[in-house]
Parts: structure tokens; C-alpha cells; sequence
């Protein structure tokens, strides 16, 4: 699939790491270093601007590694692009350690999903079908 994209960062284009990555990282597009406080969410620029076809949406998403290591997630998870969205691609980090953490220009902090979706169209109804689980919510099944 082909995806129209303005790249106005100082980096390459996202890539897959591997032939069967579902994701493509994303790289910081900043002047200067960023400081992330414990507790601390901010919006960091790419730089990246995309045209995605209609039926899809561009998820981005946290880096397993920043998660792990060093306790930066990416709120709003995933966070969706929809395709009539034409804006810079934003990742909103949050800092969920007890230490500042640093981002600098380049670094790699989310990973882009490009995912078909469908459109719905609801029907209403007075009720709804029996199912096995009914209306078990919440922790219904147990440890």
C-alpha cells in the first residue's frame, strides 16, 4: 500500500525494523533536548504529515523498550490518525518513573500501526441476541 507523506523532519521516513513488524518507528523532531519530569505528559513533534486512504487509520503507539527501561508510555493508546487528518503527527509521551527522563532530536519514541477499519452503521433494536457471557462485565470470569 502506498501512503502519501510530507516529511518536513530531519530524519528518514518511518521504516519497519524487520520483514514482519507491524510498526514503524517514530522519531522526535525537536530543536533541543526535552526533559520529561516524573508524571510529566507532553506532546512531541515529528515532523511527518500523512494522507492515509480512506478505511484506514495510523495508530501510534508505545515503544515496548522506553516502557520497560525506562517507564515512557504514550498516552491515548493507541492514539488513531484518521485518514482526513492532514496535521503534523504528534506523540504524547508520559514519564510514569520516579526519574527525568530525556528526549533528544531523532530519538525513537512510538511505534505507527497502519490499520484497516470498517465503518459502522448502527441498527436499533429493542434487543439484543443471548450470548454466554451476557451482560458479565468487569472481572466477571475470574482470576
Amino acid at each position: 500500500m502506498k501512503i502519501q507523506i510530507i516529511n518536513r523532519s530531519r530524519h528518514a521516513l518511518p521504516e519497519y525494523a524487520t520483514p514482519l513488524s507491524a510498526g514503524m518507528d517514530l522519531r522526535a523532531n525537536i530543536d533541543a533536548p526535552i526533559t520529561l519530569a516524573p508524571m510529566a505528559r507532553i506532546l512531541v513533534p515529528t515532523g511527518l504529515y500523512l494522507a492515509l486512504p480512506s478505511g484506514f487509520e495510523a495508530q501510534v503507539r508505545p515503544r515496548s523498550g522506553m516502557a520497560l527501561k525506562y517507564g515512557i508510555t504514550c498516552l491515548n493508546t493507541p492514539g488513531t490518525i484518521d485518514a482526513d487528518y492532514r496535521g503534523e503527527v504528534g506523540v504524547i509521551l508520559a514519564n510514569l518513573s520516579t526519574e527525568p527522563f530525556t528526549i533528544n532530536d531523532g530519538d525513537r519514541i512510538a511505534q505507527m500501526v497502519i490499520a484497516r477499519h470498517e465503518v459502522a452503521e448502527w441498527e436499533a433494536v429493542e434487543t439484543l441476541d443471548d450470548t454466554l457471557r451476557g451482560a458479565g462485565g468487569f472481572g466477571h470470569t475470574g482470576r
